[in-house]
């Protein structure tokens, strides 16, 4: 974005890209396995807030399976696990072996029954409880029997002894309903290890949009807080978007300091992180309530609720993504990107 003088030119490899000015040459290196297209390359301009733009074509590499793993398809059957608080390691659920690892129907299953159904709703007076070695999957929740734990009434909120999280909700006597946001389950024979907040956060937000947009063909989604507010607007644009930061490149490590931890890689000189691409609108403060209240009544949009406090720290993370881009690509329409 600072080039000191002008002419500046610009050469394109299948492997590097680099810009000369004067006697000095920034180089942005790509990872070994994606390709560029240099005969594909077109729009190079300079913008004034935003520095040099161009476009070509890429052969990205496969997607890592492990970064895409759902937690439906991590969980199994005959297997002994460990719930742990998420903010601080503590545990939640100490060795329970699932015998049924079982997906819950959509929340508003029983509307539709009453839609297909000629007769009244059989299932009018039935709850989907968990047994003491179940395990019940839902959209950003799971449910556990709470077994010999002390037993909690109805529509209490559990949180960590430890640090005061809040971890999910009593929907039973016997019941609880952990958000996927706030617990790690592992396998008792693996140990805990800490993850960052943010990285997280964003991690399992990004697994529940890509899985109902799959298993729904549904893009558009309200983010609700555990009190029923609509914190955010969330529209899924793309699913497989590949993030490469060149970290030899001064310019480059200056945009992407605002992330932290979120977006630092273990090792090597260039990052590679597998991504989502969302449209967003925040709602707190009474902002854009009637597109709230209109998605709110289309069928074509999926509700997906968190704890309140996570709302707020996802409406943080998007913030802080959005800050990131260069300022020409912020904003598409009158939504953020």
């Amino acid at each position: 974005a600072d080039l000191p003088s002008w002419p500046v030119d610009v050469s394109v490899a299948a492997d590097c890209l680099e810009v000369r000015n004067g006697g000095s040459c920034e180089a942005a290196a790509l990872p070994a396995e994606v390709r560029l297209a240099p005969s594909s390359c077109r729009g190079l301009r300079r913008l004034p807030a935003d520095g040099l733009h161009l476009r070509m074509r890429l052969s990205p590499p496969h997607l890592n399976a492990d970064s895409v793993c759902t937690l439906r398809e991590r969980l199994k059957p005959q297997k002994n696990y460990v719930v742990y608080c998420q903010s601080c390691g503590d545990i939640i659920v100490q060795d329970r072996k699932f015998l049924r690892v079982l997906p819950l129907p959509s929340e508003n299953w029983s509307a539709l029954v009453e839609e297909w159904c000629c007769h009244p709703n059989p299932f009018a007076r039935s709850t989907l409880h968990p047994q003491h070695h179940d395990c019940f999957l839902g959209d950003t929740f799971f449910l556990l029997n709470s077994g010999k734990e002390s037993h909690v009434p109805e529509s209490t909120i559990v949180i960590c002894k430890r640090c005061k999280t809040m971890l999910g909700e009593a929907v039973s006597s016997d019941t609880i309903k952990y958000y996927v946001t706030e617990v790690i389950i592992q396998p008792s024979e693996a140990s805990f290890s800490p993850t960052s907040r943010s990285q997280f956060v964003q991690s399992m937000v990004a697994q529940c949009l890509v899985e109902l947009s799959s298993a729904k063909s549904t893009f558009r989604f309200t983010v609700k807080g555990d009190n029923g507010k609509i914190y955010i607007l969330i529209w899924l644009l793309n699913s497989d978007t590949l993030l490469v930061e060149s970290l030899g490149s001064s310019s480059s490590h200056s945009v992407f300091t605002l992330f932290g931890d979120i977006f630092m890689p273990s090792s090597g000189p260039v990052g590679t992180w597998n991504a989502v691409k969302v449209l967003y609108q925040p709602c707190i403060k009474s902002r854009n309530k009637d597109l709230a209240d209109a998605w709110e009544n289309d069928i074509g949009v999926h509700p997906i609720k968190f704890p309140s406090e996570t709302c707020l720290e996802l409406l943080l993370i998007l913030g802080l993504s959005t800050a990131s881009l260069p300022p020409s690509l912020r904003c598409m329409n009158s939504f953020q990107v």
